[in-house]
């Protein structure tokens, strides 16, 4: 009936809580700043700062450029993304803007136009797939 706390601790954390939501008849036109987790589900017009994770509902359309630890976008996006973490486009997002992504997941469906930059490790020292150069002239 109880679990152990070594049971309880085995599990999986649950993702981050939302903080702040953007409803679905809600439009907003301005600088979001939030500290959390921020779900859209309406319209957003300008720019988003966030600190946490943000979800573009599937019916939301945001024209704003875009920054966080992990972007998840189902919806419509006009504007450069910048995530520390992971950018993820799920079969119904459209992405049009730059973006600088720790890692990038794009599902089968999904638009997106623009460029992308790898951040981290690999993209700093060049990506091991490089070939090497040849220093003795040949």
């Amino acid at each position: 009936m109880f679990k152990s706390t070594q049971q309880q601790a085995a599990r999986p954390v649950r993702p981050e809580r939302i903080d702040t939501i953007v409803g679905k008849d809600s439009e907003f036109k301005g600088v979001i700043e939030v500290q959390g987790a921020l779900r859209v589900e309406g319209r957003v017009e300008g720019e988003i700062r966030g600190v946490g994770d943000v979800t573009v509902g599937e019916g939301a359309v945001v024209h704003a450029r875009i920054q966080g630890r992990n972007v998840i976008i189902a919806g419509t996006v006009k504007g450069d993304v910048d995530a520390s973490g992971r950018l993820e486009l799920a079969p119904t997002g459209r992405l049009e803007g730059d973006i600088a992504v720790s890692t990038l997941l794009i599902a089968c469906g999904a638009t997106f136009v623009g460029t992308s930059t790898m951040k981290g490790a690999a993209a700093m020292t060049g990506s091991p797939a490089s070939p090497p150069t040849d220093h003795d002239g040949a």
